[in-house]
């Protein structure tokens, strides 16, 4: 895995300043410290940080074509990259070395954009043709790798694998966009496109970007879409075997490396099967780790132990105390804009285990989206069914009042909840959805907000963003729809973002399976009840899996990676919340009420509240952005 960055002079030739693309590219030697590269001519710079995975020996980057019309800089595995060779040879293109780098350089010569359909794997590049005088920027279907660019006022457009890549230049603008302090403070990430900045974008997923010298800047070009066609109808034990099938398959194409390799292993379904099929296609046992808690209720390292012990893995595990909360300010650093998953600190420790003994991981993200494994599906489908048997403005009338008058629980069980069912009831599907995922509610947002703050949204809501993706989505089927939401907003902005960054930041690179684009493709074909049968999450998956795993893992509750936030609030970090959150520099910005944030920290540390996720949010939000100036 690797770092990429650039500048390129969209109005002219201007020199590139070797320091300054070599300061870019030091900032992420964490994401390849094996070597760095750069290519410089007039109006371009490009720059590379390597962590070799294939060809050792070569494929260095920045990568010329044999007639120096193309230089690529790329993060990445491309799957079928010898397949696509051979085509590639036969139409004359001749190959120097034997890895996926060169492979891209001469899909680009010899398909154009449209190269990008072609690639099975996760990318993201940038790729020179001096002939065109152009740069090509593109991003995989899913955004498993990233992508950041911005241009800058003198016509330069910067890029990188990660936002401190453009922050490294001094003349880089970083005005605080405010919808994303409204969208990041609903969903705890900063959704694609946008950054932190409101001059920063994401490439998005699935998405091109080609701009040419002395052009405008054009829009980013989407070239891949999940699908949700209907599959042909078959029996359910045909179904079973050509998931696992199809599973087994996507697992064993990213089993290729010159560098060790394994598996994390977190005890639930979608780790599982993947270690299962790992054993299925080596003879050597797969290396494994997990991590766990000193906390019970977090703990599963034993449903993981019993999944190394069937196949007898290399097993290693690392418990991880419910006081480690050290790595706050680690984390602010490693995320560069605000990010409020709190299961970053265990990723980031699982990550820093599995280093200690592989290079590359294969891991088992995507597989609750696919398949429709969270529970909240579950609680969205038993409201949908009654919501589609009432018209909106009755339920509105009936439930909207009664959600107001019942108190809110925030400490008992979801059953017991009946103040955030009412309100869901009260809304449309799409936007009950997302009151259903947001971290605050509107309402703790416009108390939280300071009026010049809320000045400057001009009205805007989260709730926009739900609605273009909704407007979009290729299918009407309620458990499609929700699907579909969370795989262009949580998916990419939380679980990849989060991967990505803890990998690299102990230079791991990580694979996902259960992502690959076409076993995606048909998955979300198939029938929704194969997906949440009754009360039964990932049904098709856990019944193709019966074979190959104990009952104990697939049919146990679904437990997260969580941490205990709301004791650390009350405990050891009750001091830092209080200076970080009511005094200096967040208290300074005027981007909040200070008043309600003062409320928040007092009810929740006298346990009158559980507000755990907005107070982890706002303390995520001050440590990264302790250096920028809050001004709007």
């Amino acid at each position: 895995m690797c770092g990429i960055a650039g500048v390129f002079d969209l109005r002219g030739r201007a020199p590139v300043d070797a320091e300054l693309l070599a300061a870019m590219n030091r900032v992420q030697t964490h994401r390849g410290p094996d070597e760095d590269g750069f290519f410089r001519e007039p109006g371009l710079g490009l720059a590379h940080r390597r962590l070799s995975i294939i060809d050792l020996s070569s494929g260095q980057q920045p990568m010329s074509s044999a007639d120096g019309n193309t230089c690529l800089v790329y993060n990445g595995e491309i799957y079928n990259h010898r397949e696509l060779a051979a085509e590639l040879q036969a139409l004359g293109y001749q190959f120097r070395t034997r890895c996926d780098t060169e492979v891209i350089l001469y899909a680009w010569q010899a398909w154009g954009e449209s190269c990008v359909n072609r690639f099975r794997g996760m990318f993201a590049f940038a790729l020179y043709d001096r002939r065109a005088q152009s740069l090509f920027l593109a991003r995989d279907r899913f955004g498993i790798k990233p992508l950041f660019y911005s241009l800058l006022a003198d016509g330069k457009l910067l890029f990188g694998s990660e936002l401190k890549v453009l922050k490294a230049h001094s003349h880089l603008p970083r005005r605080l966009d405010p919808q994303a302090v409204e969208d990041y403070f609903a969903l705890g990430y900063i959704p694609e496109p946008k950054t932190i900045y409101r001059d920063v974008h994401k490439l998005c997923p699935g998405h091109t970007l080609l701009v040419k010298r002395g052009a405008a800047m054009p829009a980013q070009k989407q070239y891949w879409d999940i699908p949700f066609t209907p599959i042909a109808l078959a029996s359910e034990a045909d179904l079973r075997e050509e998931l696992q099938q199809r599973i087994r398959e996507a697992v064993k194409i990213r089993m290729v490396a010159d560098v060790p390799l394994g598996a994390f292993l977190s005890g639930g379904v979608d780790s599982s099967a993947v270690v299962a099929m790992m054993a299925q296609e080596q003879q050597a046992a797969v290396n494994t780790c997990a991590i766990g808690f000193d906390v019970k209720q977090y703990d599963e390292t034993s449903y993981a132990r019993l999944v190394a012990e069937r196949y007898k893995t290399n097993h290693s595990e690392h418990s991880v105390s419910s006081e480690d909360f050290s790595l706050l300010d680690t984390l602010a650093q490693l995320y560069d804009e605000p990010f409020a998953d709190s299961s970053a600190l265990p990723t980031y420790r699982v990550c820093q285990l599995a280093r200690q003994h592989v290079t590359v991981a294969l891991s088992g993200d995507g597989g609750d989206e696919n398949f429709a494994g969270y529970r909240r599906y579950r609680w969205h489908m038993n409201e949908e069914r009654l919501r589609s048997s009432l018209p909106l403005g009755l339920r509105r009338a009936v439930f909207a009042p009664l959600g107001r008058l019942y108190p809110k629980a925030d400490w008992a069980p979801r059953v017991f909840r009946a103040k955030t069912t009412l309100q869901a009831l009260a809304r449309d599907s799409v936007s009950a959805y997302l009151h259903s995922v947001s971290l605050s509610s509107s309402e703790q947002r416009s108390n939280m907000f300071s009026p010049a703050l809320k000045s400057e949204l001009q009205g805007y809501s989260v709730q926009s963003v739900f609605d273009h993706h909704a407007a979009r989505c290729p299918s009407d089927d309620p458990l499609s729809m929700i699907q579909y939401l969370d795989m262009k907003t949580y998916l990419v902005g939380d679980i990849l973002t989060k991967v990505d960054r803890a990998s690299m930041a102990h230079s791991l690179e990580v694979r996902v399976p259960l992502l690959d684009h076409e076993l995606s493709e048909w998955v979300s074909g198939l029938a929704p009840d194969l997906k949440l049968r009754g009360q039964e999450g990932k049904y098709l998956l856990k019944t193709s899996m019966e074979p190959y795993l104990p009952k104990d893992v697939l049919y146990r509750p679904k437990m997260g990676f969580g941490v205990p936030l709301g004791d650390w609030f009350r405990g050891p970090l009750k001091q830092r919340l209080q200076s970080d959150l009511l005094e200096g520099g967040l208290a300074d910005s005027g981007l909040f009420n200070v008043d309600y944030l003062r409320r928040l920290v007092s009810d929740h540390q006298s346990g009158r509240r559980e507000y755990s996720a907005p107070l982890w949010s706002l303390l995520m939000f001050q440590a990264a952005t302790r250096n920028d100036d809050l001004g709007l």
